[in-house]
């Protein structure tokens, strides 16, 4: 029951990054937002989401992961009533700025509430990737992969039927639900108590620079070079106080020897890059649809449903059990290798292309890929660290996420619309220019999720049991 408790609340938060982005038309026409403004209704939320994660992790393993979590619940629930009945552009922003502190604290210590009970052994012994773990990771995956292209569906589902207002609204019974079962069914905790590493000006530090990093990575395709380039240079300041100041604080609010565990920094470093990739094909491959191949709102929610479908068959019935028979590496590079498969049959999708030819058995190849590497991923990082920092590294996990979708879907738009108008300005039709820089767009994603493939071969070959961190 727990983990049904936590599913729910993920999918709230999965659900709410996608359903949107359907629906942002809508809300243009509506409150009157320009080109700019309307990228803020993203914005505001990406940006604290990504720049709490590691900052609200910690403070779970300190004040206890279920109040955390119950918070982050009625943060985010909140907010998503005040999203719905929103009638201006400022109050909007302003709600969808909460619903990321929400989505921050109900997120960040998700994974550390799945994995550590299932680590709790006699005599404080550590269980190496238990059946019971990984079935949980599991479907915790298989919530979060699913949940985003269910997302997609649903916003162009409700815009259509009712109006964008119910996009938000829809949490209220959700969050309600979730809330009142999370207090009763999930197990309490005390946590180790603010004063064992309450550090705030590191705490300060951090959170800046990682809500810096997103501002700078999501407004890289739209911001001149010179400022992007110069608060790229201060968010890395900004870093590298924060590590000095954990080098040297007594009460550091990150243990740097977290990162001595290659399980978890290269877990981290090869999500970075396959989420990207994902993150990447689940945008262009909704506009490829739209404005390539002409299909309305609804029916590119109805086109990417295939994928959620085979993520959960997948992740539920085949996840935990192929983990423990061939391993988490394994595992991990068999979807590395159908990721960069699909990539590939998309970087081929023509001008006058069709869904079942160029789109469809792609999409099953990346789903597939994705139900394989996502759990066995998830696995690895979590195994590198030690039960009282789960909740740390479940907020780093969440971080380098966030910072990998930003990072990937800023590059790989970027590039399909230079490419676009690079063809338009030789006098090229736009359907076709535009296709040939979504081919492109793939073509990326196809070699980032390469590098992906290699760097879990180099960094995780040993992953087959737990390392202390």
């Amino acid at each position: 029951m727990s983990l049904v408790v936590l599913c729910a609340g993920t999918l709230m938060t999965v659900l709410d990054g996608n359903i949107v982005v359907v629906a942002l038309p809508a809300i243009q026409n509506d409150l009157g937002f320009s080109g700019p403004g309307l990228a803020w209704v993203m914005n505001a939320y990406l940006i604290p989401f990504g720049g709490l994660l590691l900052l609200v992790g910690r403070l779970g393993d300190l004040v206890g992961r279920k109040r955390m979590f119950t918070s982050g619940l009625a943060v985010f629930t909140s907010a998503s009533v005040l999203c719905g009945v929103a009638t201006s552009q400022g109050l909007l922003i302003a709600a969808r700025a909460v619903q990321g502190v929400g989505g921050a604290m109900t997120s960040a210590v998700v994974l550390g509430m799945l994995v550590a009970p299932a680590r709790r052994e006699p005599h404080g012994q550590h269980s190496p990737e238990p059946r019971e773990q990984a079935r949980a990771i599991a479907v915790f995956s298989a919530v979060g992969a699913g949940g985003g292209a269910l997302g997609t569906f649903l916003g162009g589902a409700l815009t259509q039927a009712l109006n964008w207002h119910w996009i938000f609204l829809i949490n209220l019974p959700i969050g309600i639900v979730a809330w009142l079962a999370a207090v009763r069914v999930l197990a309490p905790e005390q946590g180790a108590g603010l004063g064992k590493g309450a550090d705030y000006p590191g705490a300060a530090l951090v959170t800046g620079a990682l809500m810096l990093s997103v501002y700078v990575i999501i407004g890289s395709g739209t911001r001149p070079l010179t400022p992007t380039l110069l608060l790229a240079a201060l968010a890395l300041a900004l870093f590298v106080a924060f590590t000095v100041r954990q080098a040297r604080a007594a009460r550091p609010l990150l243990r740097l020897r977290l990162f001595r565990s290659r399980l978890l920094t290269g877990a981290n470093a090869v999500q970075i890059l396959m989420i990207g990739t994902m993150f990447g094909f689940q945008f262009i491959g909704a506009l490829y649809l739209q404005r390539v191949l002409g299909f309305g709102e609804l029916l590119t929610g109805t086109a990417f449903l295939p994928a959620p479908v085979a993520i959960g068959a997948l992740m539920l019935g085949l996840s935990a059990r192929t983990i423990g028979r061939y391993g988490a590496y394994r595992v991990l590079l068999t979807g590395l290798v159908l990721i960069i498969a699909g990539m590939t049959l998309l970087s081929r999708a023509p001008a006058d292309g069709s869904y079942v030819r160029d789109v469809l058995p792609a999409l099953l190849l990346l789903a597939t890929g994705f139900a394989a590497a996502m759990p066995a991923l998830t696995g690895l990082a979590m195994t590198g660290a030690r039960e009282e920092d789960a909740g740390l590294a479940s907020g780093l996990f969440n971080t380098t996420q966030v910072v990998g979708g930003s990072l990937g879907l800023a590059v790989l738009t970027t590039l399909a619309a230079g490419r676009t108008d690079e063809l338009m300005s030789r006098g090229a039709e736009l359907i076709p220019a535009t296709a040939e820089g979504y081919q492109l767009a793939f073509r990326t994603g196809a070699l980032i999720a390469v590098a992906a493939l290699a760097l879990a071969a180099a960094v995780l070959r040993s992953g087959r049991g737990p390392e202390r961190g």
